[in-house]
């Protein structure tokens, strides 16, 4: 199944016939108390710093999340999206806990966005699917309610069954416009996560088919060396059957196993992709 993204001059598919989809996080104030200021203070110049980092490092869709206490986030939104559509070509995902901040953004996007994120939890479903069905966008599905994150496997796939018959089946939002967020959590608090992270992914592959995705260094909160931890963690979930991540494109770490799962999953045929990156250039 093909989930395909555009901007106005570049379209992204993801899929398990294509090479790995990296979705850019860094475009985004949490955790960065300069940046919250700058963004209350109306300075929006690290967006522009933070997109050419995420580019540079090899994401192909964009993650705008403008979330910042005390501030207009719908208008920060609408100012950050146009600003990526005017610095680069690659699509957007809005992100954002805020209606009115994703409606700003899909107002003035160009192109077929991406959306981040509901879950199972109706009034956030009625309030977000309409947009999506306004503005053609894609949605990303979180495999919670308001029950909390399930621990195991089968009862997140039971959400994922679920929102595929809301958004699915009642709502008509077509299968391939669904990303389904198997929800990464930290390998240091619970040691079994990973493994019901993975079942999870499997089980929405052979059902469904469907696109998913997971919020990667997640998994290595709290732990050293996490850029090691999070690129072992994203090479075995594309092992599994996840089609996108949304990581930080600068951590080479993680790039490189991206780019080496997609080697060994025959996504990278011949490996051209790999030697375009990292062969070492002739000697003189």
């Amino acid at each position: 199944m093909q989930t395909i993204l555009r901007s106005q001059t570049k379209t992204v598919t993801i899929g398990d016939d294509q090479p790995f989809c990296i979705i850019g996080e860094r475009i985004n104030p949490t955790g960065r108390k300069l940046f919250q200021q700058q963004l209350r203070d109306g300075d929006l110049s690290q967006v522009l710093i933070d997109i050419e980092e995420q580019i540079a490092g090899g994401a192909h869709v964009l993650d705008i999340n403008m979330g910042v206490p005390l501030a207009d986030e719908p208008a920060l939104m609408a100012q950050a999206v146009t600003m990526a559509q005017e610095a680069c070509d690659l699509p957007i995902c809005i992100d954002s806990s805020v209606i009115e901040a994703l409606e700003a953004g899909l107002s003035v996007y160009k192109g077929k966005a991406l959306v981040n994120s509901i879950n199972c939890e109706l009034d956030r479903i009625e309030a977000v699917l309409p947009l999506i069905k306004e503005h053609g966008a894609a949605i990303i599905c979180l495999t919670n309610g308001e029950e909390g994150i399930p621990v195991v496997w089968d009862e997140r796939f039971e959400f994922c069954k679920r929102l595929v018959d809301i958004v699915h089946g009642k709502w008509e939002i077509p299968l391939e416009d669904m990303i389904i967020d198997a929800l990464a959590m930290p390998i240091g608090a619970e040691p079994q996560s990973a493994y019901h992270f993975f079942k999870t992914i499997e089980a929405i592959r052979d059902e469904f088919g469907l696109n998913t995705t997971c919020g990667a260094s997640n998994t290595s909160f709290g732990m050293p060396s996490r850029h090691t931890l999070n690129g072992t963690f994203l090479a075995m979930a594309a092992g599994a059957g996840m089609t996108s991540a949304i990581m930080d494109a600068r951590s080479e770490e993680c790039i490189r196993a991206v780019r080496g799962s997609d080697v060994m999953l025959s996504k990278d045929e011949y490996g051209i992709n790999w030697i375009g990156h990292y062969r070492p250039p002739a000697k003189a």
